[in-house]
């Protein structure tokens, strides 16, 4: 028996209400990814070193390495637990409910526009290998062109965006889904940064949030399940607890708390954190032009 520690808050209603089945989807040495078989949705169990996200349940465990959970296994909830097959049980006893909250955007940009700067320097210096910003250390001629579309592709983006040239910012958003290397591709992750901006109240691409979910509406087919989930949560603002943490220390932070939070972004896969990082820079830029033009 494992003990849950903390989880989504509707992840946690499911299993509490004994109303969660599904099969393992994939499965790597910190996470598990399982599929709802009602709706087809992913949702992830995490060690505990993982933060807390959309859909995600983290328990006491260090790794699955020794578990032997393979593709397929059933899951499902019965009495207050998670069973994955006969091979793991996991219980909510004491389990803390999280939820999703962005902060609201500040009226006062003071703080906003020195972080930013400070992120800025501090990504130039510090960020992982990301083919967006052409850092990227493939040597190929396939790596050299796809670094060329990625960084092309979401300059064009933001300018259209700023532009509010709605429907040629979607096709260029479009062409980023699937585009780059990793599990989740380095475009995907620019966009998951980029819909977590668009998400905040009261700042001035707010309005036109729904572009997220046109977005999306186009995603499913062009990128993986996992990478297509982050992508769809993000579109409606649910992201992940350093995500957000990093935008507070953004927007009412001081520089150690800003760095702090930054660096636990930047910790996100190998160049994941980078790309995520440089897509909310792009939203926040985007938020002041528009904001400068109103």
């Amino acid at each position: 028996m494992r003990l849950a520690k903390s989880g989504d808050d509707d992840f946690i209603q499911r299993i509490i209400q004994h109303n969660f089945h599904g099969v393992v989807h994939s499965t790597f040495n910190r996470t598990v990814n399982i599929q709802c078989l009602d709706h087809g949705d992913l949702y992830t169990v995490g060690c505990k070193e993982i933060d807390n996200a959309p859909n995600t349940l983290i328990i006491d465990l260090d790794c699955f390495e020794k578990v032997d959970i393979v593709v397929n296994d059933i899951v499902s909830s019965d009495h207050s637990n998670l069973s994955i097959a006969n091979k793991m049980s996991i219980a909510m006893d004491g389990v803390m409910e999280w939820k999703c909250e962005l902060p609201i955007y500040p009226t006062d940009r003071y703080v906003l526009n020195n972080n930013l700067s400070k992120m800025k320097d501090y990504i130039d210096i510090h960020g992982k290998n990301s083919a967006i910003n052409r850092g990227f250390k493939g040597c190929s001629p396939y790596d050299s062109e796809m670094s060329r579309m990625l960084h092309e592709h979401t300059l064009l983006l933001v300018s259209e965006l700023q532009n509010n040239e709605l429907s040629n910012a979607m096709k260029h958003a479009t062409s980023l889904i699937g585009l780059g290397p990793g599990l989740t591709p380095a475009g995907d992750d620019f966009l998951v940064g980029l819909f977590t901006v668009f998400n905040i109240g009261n700042s001035p691409c707010f309005s036109n949030k729904s572009f997220c979910e046109e977005v999306v509406s186009k995603a499913k087919n062009l990128t993986n399940d996992i990478s297509y989930t982050a992508l769809e949560k993000a579109a409606v603002g649910k992201v992940r607890e350093t995500i957000i943490d990093l935008m507070n220390a953004l927007f009412r932070g001081n520089e150690d708390e800003l760095i702090m939070s930054l660096r636990k972004v930047l910790d996100i896969g190998s160049s994941s954190g980078t790309d995520i990082a440089l897509g909310i820079m792009a939203g926040l830029e985007t938020n002041m032009t528009i904001g400068g033009k109103v």
